[in-house]
């Protein structure tokens, strides 16, 4: 018997995408932070957007990420830290603050944000686009959501 070749390889990427959940989150919470979060990839990194998809009845779907999301949790200290690193090693970060629960649209989300320096964020998740190597740094110590 001989062995399949014709199997395409396994795709690699060298890039990595990944969210870090505070770990104290309620599950609604930790959906709709990571849907915020993940949602300011595909525009400011238009490289991670696939094309568009369609069943075998053509129908039209948005495209989505060409490659997984990778899903993290750890603590409040945790997420400060890998913000600091993310933000030292200059990889596009998105932020999600405990007082985004409170504001209802973009413009009051943006501000919440404006107004609290960056070192006192009250970070409940990130979400980070880089190097495989420089994600994992920065998000050393988290571990992978359950």
């Amino acid at each position: 018997m001989t062995a399949d070749t014709t199997a395409p390889a396994p795709v690699r990427f060298d890039t990595k995408i990944a969210v870090l959940l505070r770990d104290d989150l309620e599950t609604w919470q930790r959906l709709n932070v990571t849907a915020f979060l993940v949602s300011g990839l595909g525009t400011a990194v238009p490289e991670v957007v696939g094309e568009p998809y369609a069943d075998a009845d053509d129908t039209p779907y948005l495209p989505m990420f060409r490659q997984p999301v990778l899903v993290f949790e750890g603590t409040k200290e945790l997420l400060t830290t890998a913000h600091g690193r993310a933000v030292g090693r200059g990889v596009p970060l998105s932020v999600f603050t405990s007082d985004l629960f409170a504001t209802g649209n973009d413009r009051d989300n943006r501000a919440a944000v404006r107004a609290v320096r960056g070192d006192g964020m009250d970070l409940v998740g990130l979400a980070v686009h880089g190097p495989r190597n420089a994600v994992d740094k920065i998000l050393k110590g988290a571990s992978m959501h359950p």
